[in-house]
């Protein structure tokens, strides 16, 4: 290549981004391209050469990866087990990594669903005296799933993967009586559900599915005497 020198380094970095994506996923979409360039030339850092096998997913924002020793440790351990739990206070990035190798597992085909879940707790409120329909009434519990996709796909494919039910995000009693076949199922603030839910949960996943459950417990919302 030849020109300047700063722009020379930028474009090389751009290359070596899409052939490591290409190298990894089997293939290089538009939105991937776009969010390589994207981050590059505004100046952020990527990746090290040492970083690579961290490396999550390529999300419109910015490259998500394990940033931190146990993260690297939760990558390890989710790739190597088709169920893992990880249990942590807020803020660790549990759910948001859990999305995100749900979302990387989907976009290279290892799944062709996912399935996100977490419990209703009403936390001192009943929902019955809540204003709204149903889904008013839920959309709240669920809404740090809904932010963790909408940092990680196109505002446009992620309204179409969820009215086609490519795309789950429900309330954990919704689980029941259902089997989960090629699926990426994660359980959000598993610590607020009871042994029975639970164990219904972990009866849901079939064939090829894989499962995440996350929790605080030291954040737990249920009665005692549950």
């Amino acid at each position: 290549m030849k020109g300047v020198a700063d722009e020379i380094t930028t474009v090389e970095k751009i290359l070596k981004e899409m052939v490591y994506v290409l190298n990894t996923t089997g293939k290089l979409e538009s939105n991937d391209v776009s969010t390589i360039i994207d981050l590059t030339v505004q100046g952020k850092e990527i990746v090290s050469d040492t970083e690579y096998d961290n490396i999550v997913l390529y999300s419109k924002k910015d490259v998500i990866k394990a940033k931190t020793p146990t993260q690297a440790v939760y990558f390890d351990v989710v790739k190597k087990n088709d169920i893992c739990f990880a249990i942590g206070p807020a803020g660790t990035g549990k759910t948001y990594l859990a999305v995100a190798f749900a979302v990387a597992a989907f976009k290279k085909g290892i799944v062709q669903k996912i399935v996100l879940a977490r419990p209703a707790v009403e936390a001192g409120e009943s929902l019955g005296f809540l204003p709204g329909d149903f889904r008013e009434k839920i959309d709240p519990y669920l809404r740090p799933l809904y932010d963790a996709l909408q940092d990680m796909l196109p505002a446009e494919q992620l309204k179409t993967l969820i009215e086609k039910g490519t795309i789950e995000i429900v309330p954990l009693a919704y689980m029941r009586g259902r089997t989960l076949n090629n699926a990426y199922v994660i359980l959000d603030e598993a610590q607020n559900s009871t042994g029975m839910q639970m164990k219904m949960f972990l009866t849901r996943l079939g064939p090829n599915s894989k499962a995440i459950i996350t929790g605080d417990i030291t954040q737990i919302d249920l009665p005692s005497s549950v």
